[in-house]
């Protein structure tokens, strides 16, 4: 990500990420350390089967916009669910038919609710911006285009309920909705969650100041983890890269790092170390709760 360390008095090279970057430097500095920073990058744990679902639900429903008009039905979704299905992570191959099922008619049921000649602004478009700070880019499930304005669409399949102050805290939503208008030269200020299992819209529409907050939020946690990875790429005397193919096949333990660089890079114990990929690498996450089996993220079909 940097070459090099700036010289004295010159400006600082533009720290570039994507919002779930930022997003585990505050979830967690350790896994952050783990996922961005360490190579080899130390073996995960197994697929977790929620995760499958939902890619395999965003992936049908961005095929459906790429259908012609005339196909663009709820069985070609259901179909184009079904031959993407991603098996990883179920119990067993009746655990994962039983989930086909269901996901199946989540993405018939939600697409029913569209208009299919209402072509989106963009499917799964990657949208970036720069400030004086960051380089942020990301990818949006759905741009769509209300009037003069555009919508940020985010689908959901997670079992939990939204509310409208997840739409409004999302940094993730709130950097696409600046990067989308600065990219389109459209005003972009409404974000929406879709919540397939229940069929909910969250929106939140931000101001002009909100979306400023966002920023600047982005901005600082960048700066934290900018200087975090200079002291990271000193201390082990290599660049922090991104993982090329030799690295990814080669996934090993941690690397062994010096005392200060563990410290800066600290875990935060809690709950969630119980879905992290990486627990059984780090001793605080496995004393912080239960290990959890690749499935149990499901909801229960039976409810």
């Amino acid at each position: 990500m940097y070459d090099q360390l700036p010289l004295e008095g010159m400006p600082r090279r533009l720290y570039s990420c994507t919002p779930s970057r930022l997003n585990t430097w505050l979830d967690c500095r350790r896994r952050y350390r783990f996922t961005y920073l360490d190579r080899p990058q130390p073996s995960k744990g197994p697929a977790w089967a929620h995760n499958s679902v939902g890619a395999s639900v965003h992936n049908a429903l961005a095929a459906w916009w790429r259908e012609p008009y005339e196909r663009r039905t709820p069985l070609t979704a259901a179909i184009l669910l079904t031959n993407g299905w991603i098996t990883e992570g179920f119990r067993d191959s009746e655990q994962s038919s039983r989930w086909l099922g269901r996901a199946r008619d989540l993405v018939s049921g939600y697409v029913a609710t569209l208009d299919p000649s209402d072509d989106p602004v963009g499917v799964e478009r990657t949208v970036a911006t720069r400030t004086q700070v960051i380089a942020v880019s990301g990818r949006i499930d759905r741009l769509d285009r209300r009037g003069d304005e555009l919508v940020v669409v985010d689908y959901k399949t997670g079992r939990r309920p939204l509310t409208q102050d997840d739409a409004r805290a999302s940094l993730a939503l709130a950097v696409y909705a600046i990067a989308a208008s600065r990219m389109m030269r459209t005003p972009c200020r409404a974000v929406e969650l879709h919540h397939l299992p229940t069929g909910e819209v969250v929106e939140w529409r931000h101001t002009d100041e909100s979306l400023g907050r966002h920023l600047r939020r982005a901005e600082e946690i960048a700066t934290e983890a900018a200087t975090a990875d200079e002291h990271y790429r000193e201390a082990m005397g290599a660049p922090a890269r991104s993982a090329g193919p030799a690295d990814r096949r080669a996934q090993t333990q941690p690397a062994d790092v010096p005392p200060e660089v563990d410290a800066r890079f600290a875990p935060s114990p809690g709950p969630i170390c119980s879905w992290c990929d990486f627990r059984r690498h780090c001793p605080e996450g496995l004393a912080a709760g239960p290990e959890r089996r690749p499935w149990e993220g499901l909801a229960d079909l039976s409810e």
